[in-house]
């Protein structure tokens, strides 16, 4: 067996938490000043959590390997069984066109250029974010917004600000998913925290938005509208990841937002031709006024309304069980792990949920979609190939973050680092946001900052008295703020538009909306972690 020490470097909590954080120090550097490739960097900052463990904390070399690639098996399923199929569904609906005519449905909702930024950008940016994520709701977003007439720039930042609300619900919940593993944490614990955390963002980004895109006559003339599809969105968030599913929570957003839209009056209203032309300085694409039959527009938001049917259906008391049932547990080969007090980690042992986990779920539903979509066996077949292709550099990334995050957790280098950490006392409420944020910001993704940063907020919430449950939430809560000034985000962005190379501009545009908006969240779980919000956690 294998006991985890805290301080195994001169018998120092502050040297061992120095010598734990370089694997962390690593990958950070390499990815945010190197700009070395995220999969190159996550594979060398896991080299350097092996060695870690190995020669500074002694853990057996059969142990640190075993628990590596149980984070690298982790890493591919669940959490990429669920983004290669939930990718799988909406490639299909690009290849058979129904995308296009789901995107002209959303066009054809209002001619008003504010209104149109929040149909597009912040609801159906939040549907792409839930089934896709990884950067696909920034560049589909603003490439539609320009096809509307928008400015690049401007199409590039409002695409940018908008996707935050969703992104800690994304790709089917994978990063709640992933902190709550890296944790030990029940996953509604963390889903249900999380779930009264960002809403509150959804409430303020569509006043953003409105603004951005045409300054105080926007918020002056749409400010109806914007916070109707906040607090819709909002509510449907919280109440889906309270007591729905995790990975509802942005499916059920989206759709309340878009619907709430819909039927606020003042979002009909013609917009003023002096609006048009202050607004929308490109040209307007003319397949927008494509008619489709609406049957197709039907099927066309058939996707959507199979994994709500289906993710409902297996929240059902007796189809739960069921599919509980189905999950297998079993010791994990080579590894025998026991924390400083000596009782055995909950890292001995994997679950698999077979058929339980989102994944499979959207995998049922990408079935039924090729069918509802018409598209061949062999057709579907080849997409979801190129689907797993198309994501072999995500897939390696992930793998090797989660390799890495397990090495640390179960050597023991991420409690040595949280204890440390633990020292920041009151203030730690404060600063953990800023930790998600930062680490979401050098990598471009929570999913990323949750397994390399969870771990060591539970730890250093337990040891300073704090809810770690809360701590772990604000993590993937401050996390969302980054993704809009992330590298990766922004090249994404500008590539999308046609701005190769004027990152630094789209930086300068939304960096004072990620640090404001971040401030907010880390003023919001300084009061959930006092009597002054404190009734907001479950």
């Amino acid at each position: 067996m294998y006991i985890q020490e805290l301080e195994p470097v001169a018998g120092s909590l502050g040297l061992s938490a120095l010598v734990a954080a370089l694997p962390l120090v690593i990958v950070l550097v390499l990815l945010g000043g190197v700009r070395m490739k995220a999969h190159l960097a996550g594979l060398t900052g896991l080299l350097a959590a092996v060695l870690v463990a190995w020669l500074a904390y002694g853990m057996p070399l059969d142990q640190t390997l075993s628990s590596g690639a149980q984070g690298a098996v982790f890493g591919l399923f669940p959490i990429l069984w669920i983004v290669v199929n939930a990718l799988w569904v909406y490639r299909m609906t690009v290849r058979t066109r129904h995308f296009d005519i789901l995107r002209r449905s959303f066009g054809r909702l209002s001619d008003d250029p504010r209104i149109q930024a929040l149909v597009i950008a912040f609801c159906f940016g939040a549907l792409l974010e839930a089934l896709a994520g990884f950067g696909a709701p920034v560049a589909i977003c603003s490439v539609m917004l320009v096809a509307l007439g928008f400015e690049p720039v401007r199409a590039a930042v409002v695409a940018l600000v908008a996707n935050t609300a969703p992104v800690a619900f994304g790709a089917m919940g994978t990063p709640v998913v992933t902190l709550a593993q890296v944790t030990g944490l029940p996953l509604d614990d963390v889903a249900s925290v999380v779930g009264r955390q960002t809403p509150l963002l959804a409430l303020v980004v569509p006043l953003v938005l409105v603004g951005l895109v045409d300054g105080r006559r926007g918020l002056r003339e749409t400010w109806v509208p914007a916070l109707v599809c906040g607090v819709a969105f909002a509510v449907a968030q919280f109440a889906a990841s309270n007591y729905v599913s995790a990975q509802l929570a942005d499916i059920g957003a989206a759709l309340a937002g878009a619907g709430a839209l819909v039927a606020v009056p003042h979002a009909r209203v013609p917009a003023t031709e002096a609006v048009r032309a202050s607004v929308l300085t490109g040209s307007r694409s003319e397949e927008l006024d494509e008619a489709d039959p609406r049957g197709e527009v039907v099927r066309a938001y058939a996707p959507y309304a199979l994994i709500v049917v289906i993710f409902s259906l297996a929240q059902i008391p007796v189809v739960k069980d069921w599919l509980a049932g189905a999950t297998r547990t079993q010791d994990w080969p080579f590894l025998n792990v026991a924390n400083p007090d000596g009782e055995a980690v909950s890292g001995n042992v994997f679950s698999w949920p077979i058929v339980s986990t989102g994944g499979t779920l959207v995998l049922i539903a990408g079935l039924f979609t090729a069918v509802v979509l018409g598209v061949h066996a062999r057709v579907a077949v080849k997409e979801w190939a190129a689907t797993v292709h198309e994501l072999r550099f995500a897939i390696l990334t992930v793998t090797s973050v989660l390799a890495l995050a397990y090495v640390m957790n179960l050597s023991g280098q991420a409690a040595t680092i949280g204890h440390f950490v633990a020292a920041a006392g009151a203030g730690l409420a404060f600063l953990s946001p800023v930790l998600g944020w930062f680490g979401v910001a050098v990598s471009g993704s929570d999913t990323s900052a949750n397994a390399l940063f969870g771990a060591l907020q539970v730890t250093a919430a337990r040891e300073s008295g704090l809810s770690p449950e809360l701590l772990a939430a604000a993590n993937s809560s401050g996390g969302v703020l980054g993704k809009m000034i992330s590298p990766q985000n922004l090249t994404i962005a500008c590539a999308a538009v046609g701005l190769a190379g004027k990152e630094g501009d789209l930086l300068r545009r939304v960096l004072p909306w990620s640090l404001g908006l971040l401030l907010v969240m880390c003023l919001i779980v300084v009061g959930q972690s006092s009597p002054v919000l404190g009734w907001m956690l479950p």
